[in-house]
């Protein structure tokens, strides 16, 4: 157990922001647990960022509890605590709005808002027990407040919509606990889930003035901001 070090929480961290997220805190001296659904996939990106030392892999889905009570074991058990954790778990594709069924609806529900607020609180529960305060750090989108005509993605955005909510809300409830809670509003990000989209159109000027660095990002640019708010203070 190596209680001396920082501990982070990651979901979705086999690849993409959540890949990057984690590399950025190991080589900043942190222990992290990463978490992904697909075992292969999450421990194939375990071995390539190395240090396993300080690195914990939970295989599971976000929207079952056990998934986050079982990272906060983890970290408790491997590194002796929990101080951060990313909500970056998440999916989103495009649909128009006549064509969402129910079913389209539930599935964003239970991966986007319903992952982010159980995990959440396995979380919160661990950093209030422990008396030290702590930083949550939830993935959203620019797109959940600004309206763009030719992004027909109503379903997943009700539910990063629900995210921002939550963010605000918790940022409120849980201060007296001083713990942090942030949200990370990226466009559109080069990873994994943009395969196949047409990053030409993407980064076409429509965004509204001031948007200028809105356009497709790496994921570094992600990561360097989930960064800055792992040092911020209530």
């Amino acid at each position: 157990m190596t209680a001396t070090r920082s501990t982070i929480l990651i979901t979705g961290a086999s690849s993409g922001i959540g890949y990057g997220i984690a590399g950025t805190f190991l080589q900043a001296g942190w222990n992290v647990v990463a978490n992904a659904r697909n075992a292969d996939r999450l421990h194939r990106a375990v071995d390539r960022l190395g240090f396993a030392d300080r690195v914990a892999a939970v295989v599971g889905t976000t929207s079952d509890a056990a998934t986050g009570a079982a990272m906060v074991a983890a970290a408790r058990e491997r590194f002796g605590g929990v101080d951060m954790l990313v909500n970056n778990a998440g999916e989103f594709t495009t649909k128009s709005f006549l064509d969402v069924t129910e079913r389209d609806l539930d599935h964003f529900y239970t991966v986007n808002l319903k992952g982010t607020f159980v995990t959440t609180q396995a979380a919160v529960r661990a950093m209030q027990a422990q008396g030290r305060g702590g930083n949550i750090v939830n993935i959203g989108t620019v797109l959940a407040g600004h309206g763009m005509s030719w992004i027909h993605a109503s379903a997943a955005l009700v539910s990063k919509g629900g995210i921002h909510a939550l963010t605000v809300a918790l940022a409120a409830e849980l201060s007296h606990s001083r713990i942090r809670v942030n949200c990370v509003a990226p466009s559109f990000v080069r990873t994994p889930l943009m395969e196949g989209g047409d990053e030409t159109v993407l980064a076409r000027p429509r965004w509204p003035a001031g948007w200028a660095t809105c356009r497709t990002s790496r994921t570094r640019c992600v990561t360097s901001a989930r960064r800055v708010l792992s040092r911020a203070r209530c």
